[in-house]
């Protein structure tokens, strides 16, 4: 039970200090790559580094947002059947160690944020802040705190067009938008369908219904699919449109796990269990790749008009 007292050990705390800082959810800054992908610069040592640098920054930063985020929930959290088991919840994280790795994680991203460039910084600081808001408050407000989520998302877009200083695509941005949204509703129906809307892990859950989740993913799920259409057909090359059925496959798929596999709740969960999801990721991933270096170097055929 979470209340019973854990014996700790510095081998466990340790343990439970590197569970905290929840790697599994770094998959989330991934969205600062595209960038240097669809802006052509995947093969310059300096962009990628940069962009690597970046990357890390925000590891940093979401971590110090997690264990803000689980101090906070934590009364919440032991009530739930998955949840209760985080460290600060179950008590294998000590509140003294919890605020040392708060301020270590954070002041080490904001740090490497500055090394990078002043732009970087004060799109990382507008993350933070972002993260930080939900943690505080708009977690518990009903839609507010989808977007808010979803905002994480943007921003990490952002943050990655100015390590490597391009301009952001506004198509790149319409279409992380959407696809935040539909992370973000699918998520809230992962959760509602597995733990009900009454149990008090989440205090806005009970505001959401399944009926309101589904028309919320319909919208979503249609406005990721046409920005992502208009993206491909309008973008570098028509050759994009090769992407495509990775991409339907991909987002049909998440939502037949939320419905017939109580999937969902923890998105960096799913995406790395379910081997049907990773493999359209790295079909995506290669396509994409390959499609805009052969545009590059002009070895794509003009049939595509």
């Amino acid at each position: 039970m979470a209340d019973t007292p854990i014996p700790r050990t510095p081998i466990t705390v340790l343990v439970a200090a590197v569970k905290q800082l929840r790697p599994k959810q770094w998959l989330k800054n991934v969205f600062l790559f595209p960038a240097l992908i669809f802006s052509g610069r995947f093969l310059e040592p300096e962009p990628v580094l940069r962009a690597v640098a970046g990357f890390a920054a925000f590891c940093l930063l979401s971590s110090a947002g997690y264990v803000l985020n689980d101090w906070l929930d934590r009364e919440a959290d032991r009530k739930h059947p998955k949840k209760r088991l985080r460290p600060i919840a179950s008590g294998a994280l000590p509140p003294l160690a919890a605020g040392l790795l708060f301020a270590t994680c954070l002041g080490g991203g904001l740090v490497l944020s500055w090394a990078l460039n002043p732009t970087f910084l004060l799109v990382a600081t507008v993350y933070l802040a972002t993260t930080l808001s939900y943690s505080l408050y708009f977690k518990n407000v009903v839609l507010l705190d989808v977007l808010f989520l979803s905002a994480g998302f943007v921003w990490r877009v952002v943050a990655g067009a100015a390590a490597i200083e391009v301009h952001v695509s506004p198509w790149l941005l319409l279409t992380t938008v959407f696809v935040a949204l539909f992370f973000g509703f699918n998520k809230r129906r992962g959760e509602l369908l597995a733990v009900g809307a009454h149990t008090g892990t989440r205090r806005n859950l009970a505001e959401y219904s399944p009926q309101m989740l589904e028309q919320f993913q319909a919208i979503v799920t249609s406005g990721t699919i046409m920005t992502y259409l208009l993206y491909t057909v309008q973008g570098p090359t028509p050759w994009m449109t090769l992407t495509i059925p990775p991409v339907l496959y991909g987002m049909f798929r998440y939502i037949y796990l939320i419905d017939r596999r109580g999937e969902g709740g923890a998105p960096d969960e799913t995406l790395l269990r379910d081997r049907a999801m990773l493999l359209a990721g790295v079909v995506y991933a290669v396509l994409t790749v390959v499609i805009l270096y052969c545009n590059q170097h002009g070895l794509l055929p003009d049939l595509l008009k």
